[in-house]
């Protein structure tokens, strides 16, 4: 899979300095800290939604950029009611039979981002044959002991919540417990999660003394964290409340919450590498869109403060609406498939992908949530 090869890098094997303090540029109009109406949300949504579907009459692949799309497409159906949306995605899925990309016997997170969206078909219109592929592919990991197969961060988004959800509805708790093993791997014994900040590396290729960015400071990739804060908050939705792990999810989502409101820009975006804001500097709308969701998330929960937090998730927003929206609904500024900020770059007004839609539709949903 082209976004799974590791890409060449000139780099510095040196020890990475600590997070930096990180100042946000002031704009002479900053957008608004005030959340829009609901009305307007959905408005947005709608409009985003629409011009993807219009120029895509093909429904497209079920690979994990696609499915996080349709993902995306699901919780706006759930806002608007649009029938259309709830249409689009059942004749994607059904066109891929509810299956598996590489078959059941597949581990990789990649592959399992796609039982996101046939989940919540399943929800909208029960029947047992969308989750066939799904309880299987994931039954086979649970009935094994390797528990090292998510080695980069994205895949915490990919499949935490499949089997967060897959373990609800079947009501089995081993699940949970494949889940969490998994999980813990990729955050405690690779590594990736940073304990004073409350960041994650996208994989361990960027760990201390390794990859740094040319200004000597860590590479912490935006849509990486992204992944990461989509991930713990639609796990933390599937859960029961009183799951063993679910205190340590809550935690872990609210240090990144924390840590993301003191680096925001002050055009409500992020930078690509949230290390070092000379990085690359620019708006960029995916990692955006998924702390937008996440952030709206964490306050509507009371992870987070709402006076203090409230206004970085409207600030997002708003931020995107003003400078990633076209006036047709097509959306620009997102980075496309890579792996760290130097992949598909340029990122400019005309860059847009399936997965950066997908997570400007969740954030639009959850922000919603908070007009209510």
């Amino acid at each position: 899979m082209k976004r799974r090869q590791f890409l060449t890098l000139g780099t510095v094997a040196m020890a990475a300095p600590a997070l930096p303090s990180v100042t946000t540029t002031a704009y002479a109009a900053p957008p608004s800290d005030v959340v829009p109406s609901r009305a307007q949300i959905t408005a947005l949504v709608r409009r985003v939604a629409d011009q993807w579907i219009a120029t895509h009459a093909d429904s497209g692949d079920n690979g994990w950029a696609r499915a996080t799309f349709f993902s995306g497409l699901m919780a706006a159906y759930r806002l608007t009611g649009e029938k259309r949306y709830l249409d689009y995605t059942r004749s994607w899925a059904e066109k891929h039979r509810y299956g598996i990309r590489e078959g059941v016997q597949t581990r990789h997170a990649d592959n399992h981002n796609a039982i996101q969206a046939y989940l919540d078909l399943y929800d909208v219109e029960p029947s047992a044959d969308k989750l066939t592929g799904a309880t299987e592919t994931l039954r086979r990991m649970v009935a094994s002991s390797k528990i090292d197969d998510w080695w980069w961060d994205d895949a915490l988004h990919m499949a935490m919540p499949p089997f967060a959800r897959i373990g609800r509805l079947r009501n089995d708790p081993a699940y949970w417990s494949k889940l969490y093993q998994l999980y813990n791997d990729t955050k405690r014994r690779r590594g990736l999660w940073v304990p004073s900040s409350g960041l994650w590396y996208r994989d361990d290729r960027f760990l201390p003394g390794k990859i740094v960015s040319p200004n000597g400071k860590p590479v912490l990739w935006s849509r990486g964290n992204g992944w990461v804060a989509a991930g713990h908050v639609k796990t933390l939705k599937a859960l029961p409340a009183g799951q063993a792990n679910v205190a340590e999810y809550r935690s872990t989502l609210t240090q990144l919450v924390g840590a993301l409101r003191p680096i925001q820009r002050g055009d409500g975006f992020w930078n690509v590498n949230l290390g070092d804001p000379d990085h690359l500097p620019g708006p960029e709308t995916s990692g955006t869109a998924f702390f937008c969701y996440a952030t709206a998330y964490a306050v509507k929960a009371g992870l987070v403060p709402s006076a203090t937090f409230r206004p970085v998730a409207a600030k997002a927003w708003n931020g995107m609406v003003a400078t990633a929206v076209h006036p047709d609904g097509f959306l620009g500024y997102v980075q496309k498939v890579g792996d760290r900020p130097e992949s598909s770059q340029p990122v400019n007004y005309q860059s847009t992908a399936d997965f950066g839609v997908g997570a400007f539709l969740l954030a639009g949903a959850e922000l919603a949530t908070l007009t209510s």
